[in-house]
């Protein structure tokens, strides 16, 4: 390839078929062969597939991975469970050893894994996240464990909470609801965990809960969901729910009533020198 590049050189300066010839001491037919030539390629070896043993057991290991798409993380297959139910279903004609299994089902699972990313780093305004994070409070002199809805716009690093019973699709409605009225506007687009009651993504499948889907459709946002066990994919949110823990759930707060505490969190806020409603 020197020499090539060599010729190319001395073309991209002008130089003849015969110039070059006689400044590199190469034959004629040579210099014009590579002129000529531009794509410098090299063939793409075709890889040979052999058949395997475990060709005709294939099909039903795909069938079983595939149906564990449904099925809880630590529910799933393993290699060596899928090695076991072959020999005590099929013993007498299934003959492939482990390590066999142990390959095919180690590429299966990497092909069905969703293509890795970039995280956003740079928000467009308007843009913001939202989760629930967990804490405890004394309401009318029982001691209970809350859920707290924290949205938040990571390009303003400014965040809101509403403190609710439960994290129900109800709850996230009406959290966000009062938190647009309070802020007088609308996010353009919301990312959501995907543990969250509004709805779940499985693999490219989105189904939302149907009455946030109305509240969705009212309030004209978009709704983009996280990878499952992805929360860092949106930390500001998780960072967010973290200060609002140590910041007003620190010492244990006492209420009458979660609803008029939520009210009364933005002017808590404001007392802080912040510029939410609760962190």
């Amino acid at each position: 390839m020197n020499q090539i590049d060599q010729i190319k050189e001395l073309q991209r300066q002008g130089l003849g078929p015969g110039d070059i010839a006689s400044r590199l001491g190469l034959d004629r037919k040579t210099i014009r062969k590579y002129l000529h030539k531009e794509d410098f390629n090299q063939p793409q070896r075709v890889p040979v597939v052999h058949p395997s043993k475990l060709d005709r057991w294939k099909p039903l290991i795909d069938a079983w991975l595939a149906e564990d798409q449904r099925m809880r993380f630590k529910q799933r297959h393993t290699a060596k469970r899928i090695h076991q139910r072959l020999c005590e279903e099929h013993a007498g004609e299934y003959d492939c050893s482990y390590p066999l299994v142990q390959r095919y089902v180690k590429a299966r699972k990497a092909a069905q894994r969703q293509p890795g990313g970039f995280l956003e780093l740079v928000w467009a305004p308007g843009e913001a996240q939202a989760d629930f994070g967990e804490a405890e409070v004394v309401e009318a002199g029982v001691r209970k464990t809350v859920k707290y809805l924290t949205l938040t716009f990571p390009y303003s690093n400014a965040g809101f909470t509403q403190v609710f019973g439960g994290e129900t699709a109800e709850c996230v409605a009406q959290g966000l609801q009062d938190i647009f009225r309070y802020i007088g506007g609308v996010p353009s687009r919301i990312v959501f965990d995907n543990a969250t009651g509004v709805g779940r993504r499985i693999q490219q499948h989105i189904a939302l809960n149907q009455l946030f889907l109305r509240f969705k459709c009212h309030y004209g946002f978009s709704v983009t969901f996280c990878n499952p066990n992805a929360g860092h994919e949106k930390g500001n949110v998780e960072n967010k729910i973290g200060y609002t823990r140590r910041n007003f759930f620190v010492p244990l707060p006492v209420v009458d009533r979660l609803a008029d505490w939520n009210d009364g969190l933005g002017q808590t806020a404001r007392s802080c020198g912040t510029k939410s409603r609760s962190f």
